[in-house]
């Protein structure tokens, strides 16, 4: 996935970053984190090729990454994946794609859903 391109620009104080291309899964990643404030607007760009984001950046994220093989994770095993994966306890999210969409790891505890860890951010 395009973290990496989102990091390095935030570690170098860009305000903006162009990623390509995007997929399904990428802006529903990139929802998520926006959503938690870690990045600011996105905007698609459709070439007709694989299509582009630019995502404006706010400063507020220290580190995200994707997580492969996409591990299964169940409902009960999610606080060990925080554990392991997140600096501290409410420190961060680890985004997990479910039946019911892709989310932030407490968004799926409070709905009681397992599924597959895609990624982290904190």
């Amino acid at each position: 996935m395009s973290q990496n391109n989102i990091v390095n620009a935030e570690r170098r104080g860009k305000r903006q970053v162009l990623i390509r291309p995007s997929s399904k899964v990428v802006i529903k990643v990139l929802s998520v984190m926006q959503k938690h404030g870690y990045i600011g607007e996105f905007e698609i760009i459709d070439d007709h090729r694989g299509g582009k984001v630019v995502i404006q950046l706010n400063g507020r994220l220290n580190k995200c990454g994707v997580i492969s093989p996409r591990f299964n994770i169940a409902v009960d095993s999610i606080e060990q994946w925080v554990a392991l994966l997140l600096p501290a306890r409410s420190f961060g999210k680890i985004i997990l794609t479910t039946s019911a969409g892709i989310m932030d790891h407490q968004e799926a505890r409070n709905k009681h859903v397992g599924g597959k860890i895609l990624a982290f951010v904190y």
